[in-house]
């Protein structure tokens, strides 16, 4: 099969869809690779490096459009790249069509086959294609936020870990999954208080079990809510229904509870976000203030150590594409229900009954 990864056009994103590990690998498997010039560099992999793994390297992306059966990107297509799909073609990477009707509607007209690493399930509920980019942003989170407590970036000036005499920063975290509990790995490490909330008294439970006593849970009401984000220095918002639209767990009139200068770190804002006043933001300009709480809304946080999050990423993907390029993306599917679970678009109809309930879409057969 001859497949292809092209350089990522989102604001700011160095990741690449395939590593020259991931080239080489296909290759071995009897698979031709066209990777567009410059793709690997953002992520420290030049285009020698994957010249000796084997690949083709191309001038432009149309050159992967036009002649790659498999494309293999990291983030969703930008419109540039929707109008150059084709029906027969098969799309690898990260959808979130839940919070992006545009988006959504122009993969159906493409024709193209579109599987979405975010909901690639297996049989126990695990998402193994979201799990390596949840653990880097919930790791970067804490440190996103401690970022924008500081003073001259418009917080409120606190330390994450406090001084002698002086107390740490209260740290709130939403959702008690993947995200969740690396933040509160990392924000516990910085020294701040934590506070984990979430409804699944299961998943609570599995926080005591791992963190112990050095970590307090709630059980997510609005009114619980409300009243934590009045002693909260920093939000976390991590909470992910899979395939659809973020729960929304923070309303405009819940941030009159906060007090100036603090910060939310909206995780789940690829699926739209927690927070009724969250919006996408990129790494250029990345917070923006509402009622004197500095929003940061990226979308794409793991791009901000590209290096890290394409090995990370590749190395969750890499069976699914061998799978993809060898069989074929039918028998792929037939044979892997995890892999299958993660068809989207096919064939001009939309098959996700979440999305289709987001944006009040007809769903296929």
């Amino acid at each position: 099969m001859l497949i292809g990864a092209p350089k990522e056009l989102k604001n700011n994103e160095y990741r690449v869809g395939l590593t020259p590990d991931a080239t080489a690998e296909l290759q071995h498997h009897g698979h031709q690779v066209l990777i567009e010039s410059g793709a690997g560099l953002g992520s420290g992999f030049s285009d020698d490096s994957y010249a000796r793994a084997g690949a083709r390297l191309v001038a432009t992306a149309a050159e992967i459009f036009q002649q790659a059966e498999l494309i293999v990107k990291v983030k969703e297509p930008l419109d540039v790249e929707i109008k150059q799909l084709r029906p027969g073609q098969v799309l690898f990477t990260y959808l979130h069509l839940a919070a992006n009707l545009d988006l959504t509607r122009g993969l159906i007209a493409s024709g193209a086959q579109c599987i979405a690493y975010e909901t690639v399930r297996t049989p126990t509920g695990g998402l193994p294609l979201l799990a390596p980019m949840s653990e880097i942003a919930g790791r970067l989170a804490p440190q996103m936020g401690a970022r924008f407590l500081e003073k001259e970036n418009g917080g409120k000036g606190i330390l994450l870990s406090g001084a002698p005499g002086a107390p740490p920063a209260q740290l709130l975290v939403l959702g008690a999954g993947n995200v969740g509990l690396q933040s509160t790995a990392i924000a516990l490490g910085m020294g701040a208080r934590v506070l984990v909330g979430d409804h699944n008294l299961e998943a609570l439970r599995r926080v005591e079990l791992r963190f112990g006593f050095r970590v307090q849970t709630l059980f997510a009401t609005r009114q619980t809510i409300s009243e934590a984000l009045t002693t909260s220095d920093l939000v976390i918002c991590a909470a992910l229904t899979v395939g659809a639209k973020a729960p929304m767990l923070i309303n405009r009139s819940m941030l009159q509870c906060m007090s100036a200068g603090s910060v939310i770190v909206d995780v789940a804002i690829d699926q739209g976000g927690c927070c009724e006043t969250s919006r996408p933001t990129s790494h250029a300009q990345p917070v923006y203030i509402v009622d004197g709480v500095i929003h940061y809304c990226v979308t794409n946080m793991p791009g901000v150590v590209p290096r890290t999050s394409t090995i990370a990423l590749n190395n969750a993907t890499l069976p699914y594409i061998i799978a993809l390029a060898n069989k074929g993306w039918r028998t792929a599917l037939s044979e892997d229900p995890s892999l299958a679970c993660g068809l989207e678009i096919a064939g001009g109809k939309l098959l996700s009954a979440p999305v289709a309930s987001a944006h009040g879409l007809p769903l296929g057969d």
